[in-house]
């Protein structure tokens, strides 16, 4: 099954809140995305159902392995990218918004080489 580039920018906002704060609720996913809170219960509802997370009594959110490997996967994907497009000379604000463009539709080949290459550079 094809996941949504929207539930992989939610498990991705999801990692970068664990790493931050050591913990994940809907609020902080909410003001990190720039979304409402109803629309984080209807995303996590959905994930919920998909076996990518799971939720506490208390509304903490955990990634489960599947949820944690694409989350994994497109995180290292948006670091790359924005630190890559940074030291091409874009500015950071802008690098980090086009790595969020970019990183949903580079195939694992094109991606390879990307990683490949900026091991060189970077």
């Amino acid at each position: 099954m094809k996941i949504q580039k929207s539930s992989e920018d939610y498990l991705e906002a999801m990692l970068m809140m664990k790493e931050k704060h050591g913990y994940i609720r809907s609020i902080d996913i909410a003001e990190h995305l720039g979304v409402t809170k109803p629309s984080v219960s209807y995303a996590t509802k959905r994930l919920r159902e998909n076996g990518y997370i799971t939720m506490d009594p208390d509304g903490l959110i955990t990634l489960s392995d599947k949820g944690m490997e694409i989350a994994a996967r497109i995180y290292e994907r948006h670091k790359l990218l924005s630190a890559l497009l940074v030291k091409l000379g874009v500015d950071e604000e802008i690098a980090r918004e086009d790595a969020c463009k970019i990183e949903h539709d580079l195939s694992v080949e094109t991606f390879d080489a990307i990683r490949a290459y900026a091991q060189k550079v970077l």
